[in-house]
């Protein structure tokens, strides 16, 4: 049996699923707004059903400042404060995801993107098929024969697979490890990382295509003509920093072994708790095969929904 791992970027898909029901939120009636729980947990249930891994985990943040704070304490500052929605639905994903009896994995001064990148590169050498669960696009540099981000569906679309070729089609570069570089040279304004001012991202590829790493065309700005020769040289150190920014790491002490990674049985009366206080009525037949206890309400939740009508 082909062993196959998927490691959750949950943050990234705890604010994807919300956003996607921001507009017609789920409500209970008590007033919460369920949209991350719910289409969390739609996300989720799709891959073990769909996908058949045998291996899971899923990875968060924690509140501690990483390097990457240290070495720029403006990384990430852009952001905006994150809703309150979303920060009291993190308690109710975890007892979901414990439900699942699948391992939650988070390391004080490293990212999730960390975590997920040291485990993958350690089922890697294990003989895995690795499948980093994200929308984001920096995990391409970790992709190899044997690791693939999987982007899931979003409004009604389709998941994609994106290995070697599909990162470096989508980059226009040669090699996954070029995307580092093309982040150092372009930035990143999702995490407010600066590259060089005024070089986006077509220039960047043009540089690298020429240069092949972004070292090079560092030590090569006195050859190249004009405003951009002057833009590079002035932005050499903004450069190097932005490059060490969006480096994933991937010697995080953590372990992949492989017997607490692997799928079991739902644990069905704590799913059916935290299912009955989120007044799941259909995930909750759907998934544990039985109508639960709970009461109706004149409030209905909002018809847009993720797969739990599919």
């Amino acid at each position: 049996m082909e062993k196959k791992l998927f490691l959750l970027d949950a943050f990234a898909l705890i604010f994807r699923a919300y956003y996607a029901l921001v507009r017609s939120p789920r409500i209970t009636s008590k007033g919460r707004n369920t949209n991350a729980q719910f289409g969390f947990t739609n996300t989720l249930i799709d891959l073990l059903n769909k996908q058949k891994p045998t291996h899971m985990a899923v990875c968060f943040d924690t509140d501690a400042p990483t390097e990457r704070h240290t070495d720029f304490s403006d990384y990430k500052a852009n952001r905006q404060e994150t809703p309150e929605d979303i920060l009291l639905s993190v308690p109710d994903i975890k007892r979901i995801i414990r439900g699942f009896n699948i391992p939650i994995l988070e390391t004080d001064g490293y990212e999730a993107d960390d975590v997920v990148g040291t485990l993958a590169k350690q089922a890697e050498k294990a003989g895995y098929e690795v499948f980093m669960v994200t929308p984001d696009k920096d995990y391409g540099q970790l992709v190899s024969d044997r690791i693939r981000i999987y982007k899931p569906p979003y409004q009604g679309g389709d998941f994609e697979i994106l290995g070697p070729e599909q990162v470096c089609a989508k980059w226009n570069i040669q090699r996954v490890d070029q995307v580092i570089d093309i982040l150092g040279l372009m930035g990143d304004s999702v995490d407010n990382i600066p590259g060089i001012p005024g070089i986006g991202e077509k220039t960047a590829a043009k540089l690298l295509a020429e240069f092949d790493t972004l070292e090079n065309v560092l030590d090569n700005a006195d050859n190249i003509k004009g405003a951009m020769g002057e833009k590079i040289r002035k932005g050499r150190d903004l450069a190097l920093m932005s490059k060490k920014l969006a480096t994933i790491i991937t010697n995080v002490p953590v372990h992949f072994h492989e017997e607490d990674f692997s799928v079991r049985e739902m644990d069905k009366e704590a799913l059916r708790t935290v299912f009955g206080e989120l007044e799941f009525r259909t995930l909750g037949r759907r998934i544990l095969g039985e109508e639960l206890d709970i009461p109706e309400t004149d409030r209905k939740p909002s018809s847009r929904t993720f797969s739990d009508s599919r």
